[in-house]
């Protein structure tokens, strides 16, 4: 099988292609204006990783990278069947649904001496008692638990194989962002996250890429972040992102598009609709940040050190905080491992 292209050069290509999914320039300068503006807050710095993982342990230990990897498996697919009965999972006093509820769950079983982030005890969790670790506070259970096991006990099992913990394993690959991510989809089949869109082999990688990213957030903030190559990464190709692009005009959706989401209608992973929603997602973000480049470099006379990934890191806790005010744009809706 051939070698599919890369994240962001994907991106471009299903760009160029795309029959129900449109950049729009006008919201590409929008959205870089108004990253401009923010461009010396903390919003474009590695600290958004924190505020978007607030239950993260602290990262001055390892235990915070096994906790990342934990996470960033099992990050997948947490839109409700019906918007009006969602999985929540409550812990010290605050209820959450969504990616929280997995964040919750997670630093609950560790607050209950469970050693959730022990890959010795991960690689070989029952499904029984990772039903229970990811438990729902009401009758509406986290989708995809046979997924979720699946893919956790498989990860163990490669971190057991090399070095026992997350920060073993990922050392294999130096220093270097994008020796991270191909060692990540190399040896753990469930962040393979690749498809075929006109005849050509194209990836996005959206977990092994977050996963990167979360690391180096870790690490940033113990004031290691030494990590190069991180302007390789793109933005995480999800279903949220793309409803803020949407939001801010950067995306435009064809009619028949937008109708099809209204409808709820479930997109397959790997549907021609559903590339294009991500595609153009990654190559919209590509272009926010040359665009928000050029202003630092006409206005500041400074060169640019904001990322895709630290993009993502705005746009994604900026989606869920307006979310009442996108409620009018639908989310894409695929079940899968992917996002």
């Amino acid at each position: 099988m051939e070698t599919p292209l890369l994240p962001r050069e994907s991106g471009r290509f299903v760009a160029e292609r795309s029959q129900d999914v449109f950049v729009e320039e006008d919201g590409v300068q929008k959205v870089a204006e108004m990253l401009f503006s923010l461009r010396h807050s903390d919003d474009l710095t590695a600290s958004g990783w924190k505020k978007a993982n607030l239950l993260a342990p602290e990262p001055t230990s390892d235990e915070a990278l096994n906790w990342v990897f934990v996470v960033d498996t099992m990050n997948f697919s947490f839109w409700p069947e019906n918007e009006a009965q969602q999985c929540e999972v409550t812990h010290r006093g605050t209820t959450y649904t969504g990616y929280m509820t997995l964040c919750a769950a997670v630093t609950r079983a560790m607050d209950e001496g469970i050693p959730i982030t022990d890959p010795k005890f991960f690689s070989q969790i029952t499904a029984e008692k990772l039903k229970h670790v990811l438990r729902s506070d009401n009758d509406t259970p986290m989708p995809m638990l046979e997924e979720r096991h699946k893919v956790l006990t498989e990860g163990g099992c490669v971190l057991l194989e090399h070095g026992g913990s997350f920060r073993s394993f990922i050392s294999q690959a130096g220093k270097d962002a994008r020796k991270m991510v191909e060692l990540i989809v190399q040896k753990i089949p469930s962040y393979r996250d690749e498809t075929t869109y006109q005849g050509k082999r194209i990836s996005f990688h959206k977990r092994a890429q977050i996963l990167v990213a979360d690391f180096w957030g870790v690490m940033k903030a113990r004031g290691k972040g030494d990590i190069t190559n991180m302007d390789w990464l793109t933005m995480f190709a999800d279903y949220r992102v793309p409803q803020a692009l949407v939001y801010l005009g950067v995306l435009r959706y064809s009619d028949t598009l937008m109708q099809t989401l209204k409808k709820g209608e479930l997109l397959c992973s790997g549907d021609r609709r559903e590339v294009e929603i991500r595609g153009c997602s990654i190559w919209s973000v590509e272009l926010i940040r040359k665009r928000l480049c050029k202003l630092v470099q006409e206005k500041d006379g400074q060169s640019c050190n904001i990322t895709s990934a630290v993009i993502d890191f705005y746009l994604w806790p900026y989606a869920k905080q307006h979310h009442r005010e996108m409620a009018h744009i639908p989310i894409h809706h695929t079940r899968c491992v992917f996002y």
